[in-house]
């Protein structure tokens, strides 16, 4: 048996093994999400999105879990996205190339790589202690913005980077201006991946429930937050906190939960891929 039937057999033998790990992913996946769904289905109501917590399972609700979440999500995207695609540009088109650039980019790439847990230890010691935010929602969402950031930063310098250098030399050569050139020319390019990177940071930072018990994000919050600086509770938070009851009751609101929450995540996953196939589509280079 010679070299290339050697390869052949083993590229099919670790295609057959994909094959099979993906399929058993797919039927757990499958089995979780039916016994989810079968359990927590029938709790949707009105009613269950517009009450309150309560130590009685068939009257709490997640008003303040999902109005909540809405605070951080729309907080850490005001934040996030304005500080990552800015030190993005800056980095890829501004900065000069050498040691320090290397350094930053070698950095940002590990930074995305930390778990959750210490983002909310240097949230705790910044925002809540040294900054004397509390645990507001103003301290979730920027520790939720530190944690998707260099996400953004990387996604959006390689969106950049897809850009063909004849676009931005033909822009040049009209006389444009850099910013002119980066405005006009390479961030419309750029956007379909650009907005695609984001979506997905901020489907992860909804997901995320252990940077925001870090800085004491509450388990139990009777009230609905009106303002960045009242305290909040969040559905991941709300989730964990019906699980680790009893009652049987509870576990099925946990289960309606995480059926709304995922949703909202598969609904922003759904977005990105289309973004990105319709870019796909239309652009072409």
């Amino acid at each position: 048996m010679n070299y290339l039937e050697k390869r052949k057999i083993t590229d099919q033998l670790f295609k057959y093994f994909g094959i099979f790990c993906t399929s058993i992913g797919l039927i757990v996946l499958g089995v979780l999400l039916f016994k989810v769904f079968s359990d927590g289905f029938g709790r949707l109501s009105l009613d269950f999105f517009t009450a309150l917590p309560s130590r009685f399972p068939e009257k709490a609700g997640i008003l303040t879990a999902w109005t909540g979440t809405l605070w951080i999500f729309v907080l850490t995207l005001l934040i996030a996205i304005p500080l990552g695609v800015g030190a993005a540009i800056y980095l890829e088109e501004y900065s000069k190339k050498g040691f320090i650039s290397n350094v930053l980019e070698v950095n940002i790439a590990n930074l995305a790589g930390i778990p959750s847990i210490i983002y909310g230890i240097l949230g705790l010691a910044i925002f809540v202690r040294t900054f004397h935010l509390g645990e507001s929602v103003l301290s979730g969402a920027l520790i939720l913005s530190l944690l998707i950031m260099p996400i953004i930063v990387v996604s959006t310098r390689e969106s950049l980077r897809a850009v063909p250098k004849t676009i931005k030399e033909a822009s040049q050569a009209m006389g444009a201006s850099q910013w002119q050139t980066i405005w006009h020319q390479l961030l419309p390019a750029a956007f379909p991946n650009i907005i695609t990177g984001i979506i997905l940071a901020l489907s992860r930072a909804i997901g995320e429930t252990a940077p925001l018990i870090m800085i004491g994000a509450l388990t139990y919050v009777p009230f609905v937050a009106k303002t960045p600086l009242d305290e909040f509770t969040v559905l991941p938070i709300q989730i964990f906190n019906w699980i680790s009851r009893p009652q049987e009751g509870f576990a099925i609101n946990a289960a309606a939960g995480i059926i709304i929450l995922l949703t909202i995540v598969f609904v922003l996953n759904g977005i990105a891929v289309f973004i990105r196939q319709r870019a796909r589509n239309k652009i072409k280079w």
